[in-house]
C-alpha cells in the first residue's frame, strides 16, 4: 500500500504532525465557515442586507 510518509524525510513528517495539533478557537472556525457573514436579499431589484 502506498503511503505518503514513505517518501518524506523525518523532519518533514514532524512538521506535518505539528500542523495537525494546531488548535483554533470556536470563533475563528465559525469565521472560516462563513457563519457570521452578512446575508443579502433582492428587494424590488435592489440588493439589501438582511
Amino acid at each position: 500500500m502506498y503511503k505518503l510518509c514513505d517518501h518524506l524525510s523525518d523532519d518533514e513528517i514532524k512538521k506535518l504532525k505539528a500542523k495537525k495539533k494546531e488548535k483554533m478557537s470556536r470563533r475563528v472556525l465559525l469565521e472560516l465557515m462563513g457563519v457570521r457573514r452578512d446575508t443579502y436579499k433582492r428587494v424590488r431589484g435592489a440588493i439589501r442586507r438582511k
